[in-house]
């Protein structure tokens, strides 16, 4: 047999790929192959957080950032206004927007990230919309939203 017969060979024998025996409701035996969307599905319902609080277009949240300098981690907080929500269970993500110096920062953050370290919702906003982009053209007391008392 040649090197490329057996590099064939190989990549032949390693396309077939056995899920691990993970305890979730999908598999129904251990060492039964799984289809991808299966694999896909378990793995997923294993990321997910469960203590992510109720978190709305308006609100005014401050996210927990796990920052990594050197070996050294530590958590900085990011606190804005919710300006978007998007997608749904895993691919969950907010926009959060803030004025640092004067000028307007939005990040989007994943909320099923191991880079969130955590997320609190420090006061509810009264909004309309279910996208507030037309705070991005507001500049001073322009940008406030109200405060919502009933959630």
């Amino acid at each position: 047999m040649t090197a490329e017969e057996k590099a064939v060979e190989n990549a032949n024998e390693s396309a077939v790929v056995e899920a691990p025996a993970v305890e979730t409701a999908v598999t129904k035996a251990p060492g039964r192959k799984l289809s991808a969307e299966e694999l896909i599905r378990s793995f997923e319902e294993g990321q997910l957080k469960s203590d992510l609080p109720e978190i709305y277009v308006g609100d005014t949240v401050k996210v927990g950032v796990r920052i990594r300098e050197g070996t050294k981690e530590r958590v900085q907080p990011y606190e804005g206004v919710v300006i978007a929500k998007r997608h749904g269970g895993m691919h969950e993500t907010i926009t959060v927007r803030r004025i640092f110096q004067g000028i307007g920062v939005e990040r989007v953050f994943m909320l099923h990230s191991p880079q969130v370290a955590s997320i609190n919702v420090e006061r509810r906003g009264k909004v309309r919309r279910a996208k507030l982009f037309y705070l991005r053209d507001r500049v001073g007391k322009a940008t406030r939203v109200k405060q919502r008392f009933d959630r």
